[in-house]
């Protein structure tokens, strides 16, 4: 399985796009690989930590969001459900699974009925713990052009998952808690 090849086959000639969520998904990937080499967890798969960290933004490629050059259809929030869609037409159905879990800490049916999301009534938060450490790397690091490479401080991120209600930061404190050295 080559990652890359994937992610570059979906962007097609986006290649602006492409470029933005490569460089994004390297950074979590490298990170995600650290915190699961740091476990010393012999059951957790490092090569699929980082295959799924690699293709965890595939759905980018068909959603609308002009500042990173994206001209689909979807909104935003639909990214992960259209990569589990994207991987599991690859065969690739537990990185599909990481697609869809992996945006902030999780989106439960709560959250969904709640915000009147157009997403699916089911939970799509992480469950493995590769998933887990997958979302949690994902947290640091933007899409923003200028400030791909600029890791966000722990405040920074409670800070943006406050907006979503105290128990997206507890999750996240748990984590932190879990997954730092």
């Amino acid at each position: 399985m080559n990652a890359i090849s994937i992610l570059q086959r979906n962007f097609g000639k986006n290649l602006e796009a492409f470029e933005i969520v490569f460089e994004h998904s390297k950074m979590v990937a490298t990170k995600a690989v650290t915190i699961a080499r740091s476990l010393s967890d012999p059951t957790i798969n490092i090569d699929f930590v980082e295959e799924a960290a690699l293709l965890h933004d595939i759905g980018i490629a068909q959603i609308y969001a002009p500042r990173i050059s994206c001209r689909g259809a979807a909104p935003y929030i639909c990214h992960g459900i259209l990569g589990r869609q994207i991987l599991e037409t690859e065969g690739l159905t537990p990185h599909a699974l990481v697609c869809e879990r992996h945006i902030g800490v999780g989106i439960g049916i709560k959250d969904i009925v709640q915000q009147q999301l157009p997403l699916p009534r089911r939970d799509m938060v992480p469950v493995t713990v590769e998933e887990k450490i997958i979302c949690y790397a994902d947290l640091f690091f933007s899409k923003k052009p200028g400030r791909l490479h600029a890791e966000k401080s722990i405040e920074e991120i409670k800070k943006s998952l406050q907006k979503h209600g105290d128990h997206k930061v507890v999750i996240f404190e748990n984590w932190v808690k879990e997954f730092s050295p």
